[in-house]
């Protein structure tokens, strides 16, 4: 037993290493990811690490889940930058900036337990969060900071900042200038949640989804790269998969885990549209 509870003390700190510090759980596209220079179309299993930015579209919905267990939602036209990801065996560390869009972040029952370091800033407003859920958004010149669970600091660059600790308390700034703290009408909340959630009736790519939707079957691979740069160009994750029909070889231009055939005949009458 001792040899077996050495060797789980050895194990678990290269566990939590192993561990994706951030994985993308869904996608309405468009969204892409900028890393190292390149932009590339966002799809589920990804995973995120530090210094990724995140690029949604119009009508366009992300979802990513943190290591520790922690759920990232992202609107449509955002802009979110993982500044930080660690997740060390000691403590969960991550910084977040949203430059522009509606986010929203919940945290489970199971990972309020955990230790985590875990501040998101909303333009020039950052959150430090307790064990919480809230939603945000930044456009143009006005900042959101709406407390829905738990408590967080708030505060805006260079102002000392303000606990928030009940329910529906929101935080508000506006033209470089902070609001006093006040309640939302849950009426208005609900309102806002919207703008995070994913559009119903919209097809949306999930992790271990089952279905393909299949864009081009061709015999020319020039016509395949055609559709897949045309996809992809657009914030879709098209992948190009070689398939025989007989003595040919066919190129098959599709795009995979979309949860139902019904979403992936969707999407395929969708990017007819915008391919």
């Amino acid at each position: 037993m001792k040899r077996l509870l050495l060797l789980l003390s050895l194990l678990l700190p290269l566990y939590a290493l192993a561990q994706p510090a951030a994985i993308v759980e869904g996608v309405q596209s468009p969204a892409w990811v900028e890393r190292d220079g390149r932009r590339i179309p966002l799809q589920p299993g990804m995973e995120l690490r530090a210094g990724d930015r995140v690029f949604t579209g119009q009508g366009s919905r992300a979802l990513f889940k943190l290591a520790e267990g922690s759920l990232v939602k992202l609107g449509e036209n955002g802009n979110l930058n993982f500044t930080t990801l660690s997740p060390t065996q000691e403590v969960f560390r991550a910084a977040m900036r949203v430059l522009e869009g509606a986010f929203r972040f919940t945290t489970d029952v199971a990972a309020k337990q955990r230790r985590r370091d875990v501040n998101i800033t909303v333009a020039t407003v950052t959150a430090g969060i307790r064990g919480t859920d809230l939603w945000g958004r930044s456009r143009e010149d006005t900042q959101i900071v709406c407390l829905i669970e738990g408590e967080i600091e708030v505060g805006a660059e260079g102002e000392k900042p303000v606990v928030m600790n009940q329910p529906l308390q929101f935080y508000q700034r506006v033209k470089g200038q902070t609001q006093p703290v006040g309640l939302v009408d849950p009426k208005q909340l609900a309102q806002w949640a919207t703008e995070t959630e994913f559009v119903p009736g919209r097809p949306s790519t999930r992790r271990g989804g089952r279905f393909a939707a299949q864009l081009a079957a061709v015999d020319s691979q020039n016509e395949a790269l055609a559709v897949y740069d045309r996809a992809r160009d657009a914030g879709y994750p098209a992948e190009i998969a070689p398939a025989r029909d007989g003595d040919k070889i066919r190129y098959v231009v599709r795009i995979r885990n979309l949860p139902s055939k019904a979403e992936a005949d969707a999407l395929v009458a969708e990017l007819k549209t915008r391919i």
